[in-house]
């Protein structure tokens, strides 16, 4: 017996890992190490130097780079296990680990962020408390307004280059940090100003920014999830890709659905109903083709329909093969079709039969008697609309 596992799979069952996309991966890699390392230093500086500052905002915004290191390591996991191949347990590819990675970020900033403002709101409750902060302050959340900048800048121009949406969410949530930054460099100002109670006020639009922030990225992850199919426009082109494909008649029941950087698309399209088997799979490929080319798609789920079952009547109800030819044969009486080849096309809610004598063993006389009978037939037959007799000189 053949061992059809895949060579990914294969390896993979070694303890070797292939990323599905390598220049995704390594890209993703690269910045979010890159951004772990920022952050490291980020959260040291801020967190330690606004505790010696009396910096309730520069503590604030270093809590900020702590989930934002927190949130690179959940990447980096995501990533790598995200862009593992497909398998018997996930058909489908592992890109949604990247949709869950973001939800679990989504969910833990927003807490972090109501924390952040609850904080501050309790303690400016009592305004008497407040100290001046010291001008150190002012200038580490210069400085982490620069870093932060330029992070987002630099992880935004990698997430559009390899098409991730995790790196976009993470790149923008580096620059919700540069704009959290510059909240904090206000608050200081003002604090060194002679207003005390901005440093605290700038914590907690901090912390407002990061639970808006947080649930934003919950709120879209969760609709992944839950299979939010694409936006209006995206699902007209990609119906108009499918109508344009050459022996496409009609299209029904697009749906698709997000699935990470992808989407999954299912499509009924109906086809010529008198052309053979083969012909209508090829039609249906083309249409796949079409899309996976022209669109950002994971894969093209294509059903062939010989009429749009949506207006047309059941067909369901109606016997199958044996069943037709059992009720001809009834009907048809001394006449055997075991030797002949009858095509039956099922459409709205009856058959119309295609019977194909072998010429060679049945005149035109013959042919046309038939003919006849199958006329007569169709006239009060509950199940056939329609029967063609041909006389087949393929068969002689």
């Amino acid at each position: 017996m053949k061992n059809h596992t895949h060579p990914h799979q294969a390896r993979e069952a070694v303890g070797i890992f292939e990323p599905k996309y390598p220049e995704r991966f390594a890209a993703a890699q690269k910045s979010t190490w890159v951004s772990i390392a920022i952050n490291l230093l980020l959260t040291f500086f801020q967190v330690v130097g606004g505790f010696f500052a009396h910096s309730q905002a520069l503590m604030a915004d270093g809590l900020h780079s702590l989930s934002d290191l927190l949130s690179d390591i959940l990447v980096l996991f995501a990533n790598r296990h995200g862009n593992r191949h497909a398998d018997a347990n996930h058909p489908y590819g592992h890109a949604r680990v990247e949709t869950a990675a973001t939800l679990i970020l989504g969910a833990f900033l927003a807490i972090l962020g109501v924390v952040l403002l609850v904080a501050a709101a309790m303690r400016l409750q009592h305004p008497e408390a407040l100290r001046a902060v010291n001008p150190l302050a002012l200038a580490i959340a210069v400085i982490a307004l620069v870093a932060k900048e330029g992070m987002f800048r630099y992880m935004l121009a990698v997430a559009r280059r390899v098409r991730s949406q995790m790196l976009v969410a993470n790149a923008w949530h580096a620059r919700s940090d540069a704009a959290s930054s510059l909240v904090v460099i206000i608050g200081v100002i003002g604090n060194l100003l002679g207003y005390t109670f901005f440093d605290l006020l700038a914590a907690a639009v901090v912390g407002v920014m990061i639970a808006h922030m947080g649930g934003k990225l919950a709120l879209e992850a969760m609709a992944e999830l839950i299979d939010t199919g694409l936006d209006v426009e995206e699902v007209e082109a990609i119906r108009q890709t499918l109508l344009n494909t050459h022996g496409v008649l009609g299209l029904h029941e697009l749906r698709t659905r997000k699935m990470a950087d992808n989407a999954l698309v299912d499509a009924h399209i109906v086809v010529n109903p008198r052309i053979s088997v083969s012909e209508g799979h090829y039609i249906a490929e083309l249409a796949r083709h079409a899309v996976l080319k022209n669109h950002h798609v994971l894969d093209v789920m294509v059903h062939i329909d010989p009429e749009d079952d949506l207006q047309a009547k059941p067909n369901a109800h109606l016997p199958s093969r044996p069943g037709l030819l059992a009720h001809l044969a009834e009907r048809l009486e001394d006449f055997k079709l075991r030797d002949n080849r009858v095509v039956f096309h099922y459409l709205d809610g009856k058959v119309e039969a295609e019977i194909y004598l072998p010429a060679n063993l049945h005149p035109a006389e013959q042919t046309d008697a038939l003919q006849a009978r199958c006329d007569e037939l169709v006239q009060d037959d509950e199940l056939f609309r329609s029967i063609r007799v041909h006389r087949d000189h393929a068969q002689n």
